[in-house]
């Protein structure tokens, strides 16, 4: 299915989360299209923003298998709103701190996949959210910073965990000591993002993606999500019984039984040279 079959899909919204008027929600079939719309604020995130992206990826709508994050406008985020920060004590600014793990772990350790479309800033917590993405697509137009140095404070949205795994720590660091902005490309050459298209064309591509994601088992998917990066953090034997056990759960569905015995009959694509879009 390509994004334009998706765009002709039933796009009525159903059975989502009551969400704050900062975040727009578009169902196509089995995609959402899940969007931040602070544009004057170039997507800056307060915290009913946050509060509504853990509502909606705890209970994405039923029949959604993949969900598609975009910011309206020029820019996916460019972070945390300083304007609407209102901790004040080491107590609540713990607490807000954590708001935004829960919020960021409802997406990562989320039921679906979730494809970001990263567009002009893409800066401090709007990177911190973007690296909780399963799959990013980067336009011409993004760019990248840590400036929490710069203002005294520090990353509070889990991206002192994610991001070193994404690009390393010493990049993180030269990042934030220095203020240093990466453009697409080197944000794309550091592991930001997955696929760089043009300027105008990241929905396009998140789209197609999501709908070849959507094709895949919902076992495999979920193993996907849950396991690898639990297995990926372990230690090899323990990642290796991990992986027995996912291997067994996800070949032992009906679907999977089924899918085999279609590749087995020949009547399932093989994989050629020219699978997929080498962007």
């Amino acid at each position: 299915m390509t994004s334009e079959d998706m765009s002709s899909e039933d796009t009525t919204i159903k059975d989502v989360p009551d969400l704050p008027d900062t975040l727009t929600t578009d169902v196509r079939g089995d995609v959402a299209v899940l969007t931040l719309r602070r544009p004057a604020k170039r997507n800056a995130i307060d915290d009913e923003t946050v509060l509504g992206l853990e509502a909606f990826f705890l209970a994405p709508p039923p029949g959604v298998r993949v969900v598609v994050l975009d910011g309206e406008g020029e820019h996916f985020c460019a972070g945390l709103d300083l304007s609407s920060l209102s901790a004040t004590s080491l107590e609540e600014g713990l607490h807000h701190s954590r708001m935004w793990h829960r919020a960021m772990s409802a997406i990562e350790f989320g039921r679906v996949p979730v494809v970001s479309v990263l567009k002009g800033a893409v800066i401090g917590g709007g990177l911190e959210l973007a690296s909780a993405t399963h799959l990013r697509v980067a336009e011409s137009s993004a760019f990248y910073a840590l400036p929490e140095g710069q203002r005294g404070i520090y990353l509070g949205g889990g991206g002192s965990v994610r991001l070193p795994r994404l690009i390393g720590v010493w990049r993180m660091v030269d990042l934030m000591l220095t203020g240093r902005v990466y453009d697409a490309a080197e944000g794309h050459t550091a592991g930001l993002s997955h696929y760089l298209v043009e300027t105008g064309q990241g929905l396009p591509a998140a789209l197609e993606l999501a709908a070849k994601v959507a094709t895949i088992a919902p076992m495999t998917a979920y193993a996907v999500l849950h396991a690898l990066p639990r297995i990926a953090d372990a230690g090899p034997q323990e990642g290796y019984l991990m992986e027995s056990l996912m291997a067994a759960v996800a070949q032992s569905t009906d679907e999977a039984k089924g899918r085999l015995q279609d590749f087995l009959a020949g009547r399932a694509a093989k994989v050629t040279a020219t699978e997929g879009d080498a962007r």
